[in-house]
């Protein structure tokens, strides 16, 4: 097999806009793995908003890998064991809530099924909990019940307040922490260093497959990073310029099964071409 492992973001990838993974890219994702190929869902989204497309891809009987938090947390799904995670200080929590009290945010992390807010729920809490299909649970003391381990914490609110919180908390945590948009209305805080490439990466160090062996496909400027990284790196038609301009090849949009139509022509795809399009 010319590609033995396809690393797949999910939302604006291998969902279309309904969050849904349509039963076509389901069946040729089966068939790849089939083959003998491996999958890796690699996402920005906590592990339970990523278990149920896990499961419906069979990635347990496959031996597949979830990829969580931009790579933050790495999961055998063959054996439900994390081979690598990477936590936030929890230090910084306390601080970050300080930092956003009198701004009309909402703070989350993840606790089993739960979103846990704090700050307060708008509604771009109530979107993140619609796509992960988790409960949001608001706590008054948000930095004293989480003293627990954590892998991020997700702001949410209007895209002018999040892009003056971007700014500001990337200064103040400029080499200890990372800061980046997912969303207009999402600013992701992560550990230093979190980086889905680098996650693949150590990934694939485990596996024996090289990395020209691994395609990678993305949508979103977090994805840039395995795009460059693999040996073959795919955007989507929906995917944002710059995401585009990082990879080898072009498929269809997520509403139009691009993952299918990728697989459909995988067997011709040469490795770090530049310029090719659908």
């Amino acid at each position: 097999m010319k590609y033995r492992i396809i690393a797949l973001d999910l939302d604006g990838t291998l969902t279309n806009s309904e969050k849904i993974i349509t039963e076509k890219t389901r069946q040729r994702l089966m068939d790849f793995q089939r083959s003998g190929g491996k999958i890796i869902l690699a996402s920005g989204r906590p592990t339970m908003g990523i278990v149920p497309h896990a499961e419906s891809l069979c990635l347990k009987d496959f031996g597949g890998y979830i990829l969580a938090f931009n790579g933050g947390c790495v999961i055998d799904c063959s054996t439900g064991k994390t081979m690598f995670s990477q936590n936030l200080p929890n230090s910084v929590i306390p601080e970050i809530c300080d930092i956003i009290r009198d701004y009309p945010v909402g703070i989350n992390t993840y606790e089993g099924k739960y979103i846990l807010s704090g700050n307060q729920i708008n509604s771009y809490t109530e979107i993140e909990a619609r796509i992960n299909g988790m409960e949001i649970k608001f706590v008054e003391d948000f930095p004293g019940y989480v003293n627990f381990d954590v892998n991020k914490c997700l702001l949410q609110g209007d895209p002018e307040v999040i892009a003056e919180l971007e700014k500001l908390l990337a200064e103040k945590y400029k080499g200890r922490l990372g800061i980046f948009r997912s969303e207009a209305f999402f600013l992701e805080i992560v550990p230093d260093g979190v980086d889905k490439a680098l996650s693949i990466d150590r990934l694939l160090k485990t596996t024996g497959i090289k990395t020209e062996e691994c395609i990678a496909c993305g949508d979103g400027f977090n994805d840039i990073s395995m795009i460059k990284y693999a040996g073959l790196g795919v955007a989507m038609s929906n995917a944002k310029q710059p995401v585009k301009d990082a990879a080898d090849y072009i498929t269809l949009s997520n509403d139009e099964d691009g993952i299918a139509h990728l697989l459909k022509k995988i067997a011709k795809l040469p490795r770090r071409s530049s310029g090719i399009r659908v």
